[in-house]
């Protein structure tokens, strides 16, 4: 097993019943949502959160269907924190499409991103499980708190390494995190082995949102799907920028102080050839890969397994990642 198709094959039968769980919950007597929940869902994307959830239930030994209904729990839910974040970020593209706020507007965007909040919360109550739906709950309020610190940080070229974990590991993070210990809970595995499973997921979200981070200053905008500088245009410090404020010479700081506190990337080449000068994206991926290694040795609790085999690729995967 070496790629993310291999991971896709092991459980494919998971992940097609998953599929249908989807498509059936998200029927509606209301065209405009059917349209707009099927050009969302359809948009690409790896669903690696359902993906987490299926393969945390396999490792564990579940042999029910409830993680097929759960894991579209989780898909709905971030959905609908994606619809939110681009109008938030008046972004036009994801994924290299246009966005559901460019094609129809803010409005019925964010009453469709509640209709998939509104019917994630419908379909949960049928796992029958108080604490799946506490877990579930706690996440989401958890999500839209860290939606709001990452706005009120934005153009603030003073924020810290700790405040910006803070919010990535709220705003992103944290379903990860529930996606593996659901996982493991709905196999009814003991305290040791669900703490565990909460753990990789809280560190493989980390460290995928951590390269997200570099990737918008690395990568192009054809491979990422999204403009290259897009969180220094909406004012976010992320890792790589945190980082280069620190170690900087003070005239290279003040460029990108000025940069996020303005939120602005019109001199983007000039802010690059400030971060590869100080090597912030090489200190950014090596806690990435902090990140990644202590989501491997959160598995240690597990049985060896092809789909124990699997998360672990995961967490090399997310550092390697493109898109």
């Amino acid at each position: 097993m070496k790629t993310f198709k291999d991971i896709q094959n092991l459980i494919q039968d998971d992940i097609s019943k998953t599929n249908q769980v989807l498509i059936t919950h998200l029927n509606s007597d209301v065209a405009l949502i059917n349209q707009m929940s099927g050009y969302i869902i359809n948009a690409g994307g790896k669903r690696l959160r359902p993906l987490l959830l299926l393969l945390c239930a396999r490792a564990t030994n579940h042999q029910g269907q409830h993680c097929h209904l759960i894991a579209a729990v989780i898909e709905l839910i971030h959905t609908a924190t994606l619809l939110h974040d681009d109008i938030v970020d008046e972004s036009n593209t994801r994924r290299g499409k246009e966005t559901a706020n460019d094609v129809w507007g803010n409005s019925a965007s964010v009453l469709v991103g509640d209709f998939l909040y509104s019917r994630a919360f419908e379909m949960m109550v049928k796992s029958d499980s108080m604490y799946i739906m506490k877990i579930i709950s706690k996440a989401t309020n958890e999500i839209t708190q860290g939606e709001v610190l990452q706005l009120l940080n934005c153009q603030n070229s003073a924020i810290t390494e700790k405040e910006y974990y803070q919010v990535i590991e709220r705003k992103t993070a944290v379903l990860f995190q529930i996606a593996a210990q659901i996982g493991g809970i709905l196999s009814n595995v003991g305290t040791i082995q669900e703490q565990g499973l909460r753990d990789y997921g809280l560190h493989l979200g980390n460290a995928f949102q951590i390269i997200d981070d570099v990737l918008d200053y690395q990568s192009d905008s054809k491979t990422i799907g999204k403009e290259i500088g897009d969180d220094l245009n909406e004012g976010k410090a992320t890792l790589p920028i945190i980082y280069a404020l620190k170690n900087a010479p003070v005239e290279d700081r003040q460029i990108l102080k000025d940069a996020i506190n303005n939120a602005d990337n019109s001199k983007i080449e000039q802010v690059l050839d400030i971060l590869y000068s100080v090597n912030a994206f090489d200190y950014t991926r090596k806690q990435a890969q902090k990140s990644s290694d202590l989501a491997k040795k959160s598995l240690n609790s597990l049985q060896d397994s092809k789909y124990k085999e699997a998360l672990i690729l995961l967490c090399d995967l997310s550092l390697q990642r493109k898109t």
